[in-house]
């Protein structure tokens, strides 16, 4: 076996044009890759054209600067964060107020302590507190009394509402 040095400078060239391709490949891929981040992360267009020039003219070292200043958060994280922070300050800003004196009440009080606004009301059935104009409750699907009332016998329609009936007590104990 003889040594042929053409045979190891062709080998040695073709491994250098290989490592050469890698290299170009690597570099090229690294700036396409900083331009799309940078779009992701900047609106600015001089910072997306500075971003992509310091990669591409710095190679690995310009990728590590690229790294390490580049904005922390994409614009689609900024735009989530900012709707988390509305969200927040909405709910904060939605504790009830009272409509007669404007102080801040809970949930669950029928009437206002400082003021006595009626707030709510309690349902006739189920006595959970419902809103002043609903006329039928959401818990347990009462209609408020003296609504009309569908599907009723001749019967039921002729016979009083509970109030009226406890009414019609009340003024016919004092006349006894």
């Amino acid at each position: 076996m003889r040594f042929d040095p053409t045979s190891l400078s062709n080998f040695l060239l073709l491994l250098a044009a290989w490592g050469g391709a890698f290299i170009a490949a690597l570099w090229l891929s690294l700036v396409i890759w900083a331009y799309r981040d940078i779009r992701r992360r900047a609106r600015d267009p001089l910072a997306r054209i500075l971003a992509v020039l310091v990669v591409a003219v710095l190679f690995l070292p310009g990728i590590v600067i690229y790294l390490i200043l580049r904005p922390p958060r994409t614009l689609e994280e900024d735009y989530q964060h900012t709707l988390e922070e509305e969200a927040l300050l909405q709910s904060i800003e939605e504790s009830s107020l009272c409509p007669g004196c404007s102080r801040r009440i809970r949930d669950n009080w029928q009437v206002c302590p400082h003021c006595h606004t009626k707030l709510r009301k309690a349902c006739h059935q189920c006595g959970k507190l419902i809103e002043l104009p609903w006329n039928l409750c959401p818990f347990c699907g009462a209609a408020a009394p003296g609504l009309h009332r569908e599907n009723l016998t001749l019967d039921e329609a002729l016979r009083p509402l509970p109030e009226e009936e406890a009414e019609q007590s009340q003024a016919a104990a004092p006349e006894e």
